[in-house]
C-alpha cells in the first residue's frame, strides 16, 4: 500500500486508551484520516475484520462498527464475496465545460456507455422549457448510462435540436466529438444540481441499494452567440462523484 505494508499501517490505527471517545469511533476517525491523507485511496482494499483487530488490538465487533461508519459516511464500500475497498470518488470541478469521455480519460478512467435509446422525439414539456422552444419540436433525445471503468456512474439524457443533429447515427461514443464534427461547440454553460432520492428504475440501472440519494442534474449550454445547443439531465450517483466550487474574493470584504 503505497510504500508502507498493511500490517504497519494498520497497527497505527491502535486506539488511545485515555481518548474517552469510544473505541470504534477513534478507529474510524484514523481511517477516515489515512484515506483524506491518500495513505489509501481509491480502490484500495482494506483488510479483514479479522486482521485490523489483531494488527490494532480491538475486537472484531469494533472493528465491524467501524467499517459500517465509513460505509455509512461513502468513504468505503463493501462487496459481498470480495471485502471492503476505499470508495473511488470522481471530483469534478464545476468551472470546467468538457464532454463526460474528455473529463473521465483527463481523470485516469476510462469512460463507456450503455446506450439506452437514441431517437427522434417532440420535445417534452421540460424539455422545451430548458432548451427555449416549442413543445413538440422536433428534437433529438439521446439517453444512457455513462460509465467510468465499467461501473455505471451516471443516467444521462441529452437533448438537442433536429436542425443542429439531424441523426441519432452521428452520435457514436462521444456527443461532444459529434457537436464538433458539425462545426458546434459550446463556450458555456449553466448547471442546476439538486439532491433527491433515487427511483426504483434509476437505482437498479445505477447498481444502487435502495433508499440511496442521487445527484441530478440539468445542464444547459450555449453557442457563443447566445443560442442554447443542448441540454443534458443526468442523474449521478451521489457515493462516487462529488462536485468542487473554486470561489475568489473580488477583492473587498467585510
Amino acid at each position: 500500500m503505497h510504500g508502507m505494508s498493511s500490517q504497519k499501517l494498520f497497527a497505527a490505527l491502535t486506539p488511545n486508551p485515555a481518548d474517552r471517545k469510544p473505541l470504534y469511533l477513534q478507529l474510524a476517525e484514523q481511517l477516515r484520516e489515512l484515506i483524506d491523507s491518500g495513505a489509501l485511496r481509491g480502490g484500495d482494499a482494506v483488510p479483514p475484520e479479522r486482521e485490523i483487530a489483531e494488527f490494532t488490538g480491538v475486537s472484531r465487533v469494533t472493528v465491524r462498527k467501524s467499517l459500517a461508519q465509513l460505509v455509512n459516511a461513502g468513504l468505503l464500500t463493501q462487496r459481498p464475496g470480495a471485502g471492503t475497498f476505499v470508495t473511488r470518488r470522481i471530483h469534478q470541478p464545476l468551472s470546467a465545460l468538457m464532454g463526460f469521455s474528455e473529463d473521465m480519460r483527463a481523470r485516469g478512467y476510462e469512460p463507456g456507455s450503455i446506450w439506452l435509446g437514441k431517437r427522434m422525439a417532440g420535445a417534452s414539456p421540460d424539455e422545451a422549457m430548458a432548451m427555449g422552444m416549442a413543445p413538440g419540436t422536433p428534437v433529438l433525445r439521446l439517453k444512457r448510462i455513462r460509465t467510468a471503468d465499467g461501473e455505471p456512474l451516471a443516467i444521462e439524457t441529452a437533448v438537442i435540436s433536429r436542425r443542429d443533429l439531424a441523426s441519432p447515427e452521428l452520435v457514436k461514443d462521444s456527443f461532444y466529438a459529434a457537436l464538433k464534427e458539425q462545426g458546434l461547440l459550446p463556450v458555456r454553460a449553466l448547471q442546476r444540481i439538486r439532491a433527491r432520492m433515487a427511483s426504483v428504475q434509476e437505482a437498479d440501472l445505477l447498481h444502487l441499494a435502495q433508499p440511496s440519494a442521487i445527484l441530478e442534474i440539468e445542464r444547459r449550454s450555449f453557442l457563443a452567440d447566445g443560442r442554447i445547443l443542448e441540454v443534458t439531465f443526468s442523474c449521478y450517483r451521489a457515493d462516487l462523484y462529488d462536485f468542487v466550487v473554486e470561489l475568489r474574493t473580488s477583492g473587498e470584504r467585510d
